[in-house]
């Protein structure tokens, strides 16, 4: 039987709401339609605030545990399918108060467990320009403060008919005159067809296209976490908005 309805999934959250949550220790709480997970609930001074001053627009800060390799951020479900709901689109505006000892990752991935662990789970820096992919899905932004570009986005990805590069240097999707810097906000945008093809934006500048990056027949989640490596890290994030198709299969 033929089925109808609103057929566009749209996922939005501005954290100009009330806050919700200040410190967490239990396994995980709702912000919007995002989940709040992470390791790093195992101390009570993490978790998600909203900003008070300097977040115009309103932005929340997530903020990682010191426990090396602690991690926080927000997931959804594993609600996506590529071959059935693309175009996918994630969009996020995000910001760091300094880039020492953190890494981040935003984008999708077949891992969201409630005490996930960014770099023990999904992905992490194996050496100066190492990219080791642990999740066996994933496609998205990484930075990692400890990368020889250490002010970088990287577009990275694993799971597809491409195999997932592991070299950081070749997926570099920025150059020096245009780093990350402390204190101010990039917009980034991942796009992803259909057929797995991957599109990866900063600052409206389309940066890195790679056919085949992702999994087509894979069950995967949104991902948007910092991790810790020895200190607590903090990342503000003005908004997160994603968009795909409904799945209609009978």
């Amino acid at each position: 039987m033929a089925e109808a309805g609103p057929g566009k999934i749209r996922l939005f959250n501005d954290f100009a709401g009330p806050e919700q949550l200040e410190s967490l220790t239990a396994t995980s709480h709702y912000i919007g339609q995002f989940r709040v997970v992470g390791e790093g609930f195992a101390d009570a001074t993490v978790g998600i605030v909203g900003l008070e001053s300097a977040g115009l627009s309103g932005a929340i800060r997530i903020e990682a545990g010191a426990t090396d390799q602690d991690s926080t951020g927000l997931v959804t479900s594993k609600m996506f399918d590529v071959a059935l709901m693309a175009p996918i689109v994630m969009e996020a505006r995000v910001q760091f108060n300094d880039l020492n000892t953190k890494e981040f990752f935003f984008g999708l991935s077949d891992v969201n467990e409630n005490d996930v662990a960014l770099e023990t789970d999904i992905l992490g820096r194996g050496g100066n320009t190492t990219v080791t992919l642990v999740a066996s899905d994933l496609v998205g932004f990484f930075f990692d403060a400890e990368f020889t570009a250490s002010a970088r986005w990287h577009g990275v990805y694993n799971g597809g008919t491409t195999t997932g590069e592991t070299t950081s240097t070749n997926v570099e999707l920025t150059i020096a005159a245009n780093d990350i810097v402390a204190g101010e906000w990039d917009v980034i945008r991942l796009e992803i067809d259909a057929d797995g093809l991957a599109r990866w934006w900063v600052n409206g500048i389309l940066r890195q296209t790679k056919a085949g990056a992702v999994s087509t027949t894979t069950d995967l989640c949104m991902n948007l976490l910092i991790g810790g490596k020895g200190a607590n890290e903090l990342a503000d994030v003005d908004y997160v908005l994603v968009t795909a198709n409904r799945d209609w299969t009978v």
